[in-house]
């Protein structure tokens, strides 16, 4: 329990780290990635300025016209020295026609992209079909158009590669993931370490309180069968009288109760404290499930209810319903199952035990560790669907306005009844219906005697 608790604590520590680093993570990549953006962005303007400045605009003669006031701009002049200065920045410019027409370009081959004037900047693939598709490349551009008063002389374009922004992005994303990885981990490590320091005062607490409900419950048990023998002996007196005889019957019946309460918490006490040394021996269920039956087929048949067992025959002759257990508490296991089916079952009705192999294992190729399923069907009063997921809450009573017989329980039976199946290795279901009766199925796992190999 402490330890599922633990890891519990410690997921939800990393969890929650985990999903503020995504976040941090997140705004962190896209603002990087927007800085970038933005400063190829400004570079690009500030050369657009600089070319702009620079550019060499005389008037335009046309022979046999007499047109004046048109300009034009010189490109042997205005590009004279720019080849150079802007390779050292991965910078690509080239210049338009009013047309459209390409003039002048860095490029070694022309883009064939249509002009975009825009001065914020756009980001535009450059995709070859001759090529294959890793030789693509992108490119961020700003044209800007030149214009002199209302005439346009031309479009500039600066071109900036593109991989200036994915290339430290993709290193970006890469330490993100490394930095986030180790920072989970340690995490990780740190809150399973704050966890368990978190729960130890819990665990010792815990633990004292194991400790002393094992040692009142111990302690418990001597007095109460000190008075339940001084009441036998004194109902044992034949000069009492009838309302003293009832009196002490009634004390009779309350102290053996008692006794049943006190040693069921002692043995819920000790299986949750861990200190039962545990000494396993080869249980044939089938003999114990017999030994059940017989013990509560005198109860069933004064209560007018019909009690059988059936032991389905096994598929191979050599195997044999063994199984490794405490021979005490499987006997307690099913006598509490078989006890309830004959408490809550009303007069006339059935109460089967079936053991079989599990229906999962029932296979011709040979097993190692078949599974015994043993399932216990009554015709009760059933189970409401509300009450099912809390049956093996201790001191939990399903409905006790439902209860068949004014012996109830403590509430304790299928907490115990859980406990040793877990202490088996098994599992234990209830499916039940409201006037249709209960079927409780418990999985064990089985064990081969080295008697039954040839």
């Amino acid at each position: 329990m402490f330890q599922t608790t633990r890891r519990r604590l410690a997921i939800w520590y990393t969890a929650v780290t985990a999903v503020l680093l995504l976040v941090f993570a997140t705004g962190f990549y896209f603002y990087v990635r927007n800085t970038l953006i933005d400063r190829i962005d400004d570079t690009l303007n500030h050369v657009v300025e600089v070319i702009e400045r620079t550019l060499v605009i005389e008037p335009l003669t046309f022979p046999n016209t007499t047109e004046k006031n048109k300009l034009q701009v010189n490109i042997q002049a205005s590009f004279p020295d720019s080849t150079d200065a802007v390779e050292d920045d991965h910078i690509d410019l080239e210049w338009f026609s009013p047309t459209g027409q390409l003039l002048w370009s860095t490029l070694s081959e022309p883009l064939n992209i249509p002009i975009h004037a825009n001065r914020t900047g756009e980001t535009v693939w450059i995709i070859n079909n001759k090529l294959p598709s890793d030789q693509n490349y992108s490119l961020r551009q700003v044209t800007q158009r030149v214009q002199s008063g209302r005439q346009v002389l031309g479009y500039l374009r600066v071109s900036h590669p593109w991989f200036e922004v994915t290339k430290p992005i993709r290193q970006l994303i890469l330490d993100l993931i490394l930095g986030a990885g180790l920072t989970l981990i340690c995490v990780a490590a740190i809150g399973w370490l704050l966890s368990g320091l978190a729960m130890k005062p819990v665990r010792e607490s815990y633990q004292r309180l194991k400790q002393f409900t094992a040692d009142a419950s111990h302690e418990l048990r001597n007095p109460i069968a000190t008075i339940q023998t001084n009441v036998q002996v004194a109902l044992a007196e034949p000069d009492i009288e009838p309302q003293q005889h009832q009196q002490l019957q009634v004390i009779e019946r309350l102290t053996r109760r008692l006794g049943r309460l006190v040693d069921d918490l002692l043995f819920l006490a000790r299986q949750d404290s861990g200190i039962v040394q545990q000494q396993w021996i080869e249980v044939p269920l089938d003999a114990l499930l017999m030994e059940v039956i017989e013990e509560q087929q005198a109860i069933a048949t004064t209560q007018n209810l019909f009690l059988s067992l059936e032991i389905v025959d096994l598929p191979n002759a050599e195997e044999n319903f063994t199984l490794l257990g405490d021979w005490d508490q499987l006997a307690r296991l099913f006598t509490n199952l078989v006890s309830n089916a004959v408490q809550y079952t009303p007069s006339g009705g059935e109460i089967e035990v079936e053991l079989q192999l599990a229906a999962k294992n029932k296979r011709n190729s040979p097993m190692l560790n078949p599974a015994l399923q043993i399932k216990v069907t009554d015709t009760g009063i059933g189970i409401s669907a509300e009450a099912l997921p809390h049956l093996f809450d201790r001191f939990y009573r399903a409905d006790p306005a439902r209860t068949h017989r004014s012996a109830a329980g403590s509430g304790l039976g299928l907490a115990i009844a859980k406990a040793i199946v877990e202490n088996h290795r098994g599992q234990i279901r209830i499916d039940s219906q409201v006037d249709q009766g209960t079927a409780v199925t418990v999985t064990l796992p089985a064990h081969k005697s080295e008697a039954s190999h040839p």
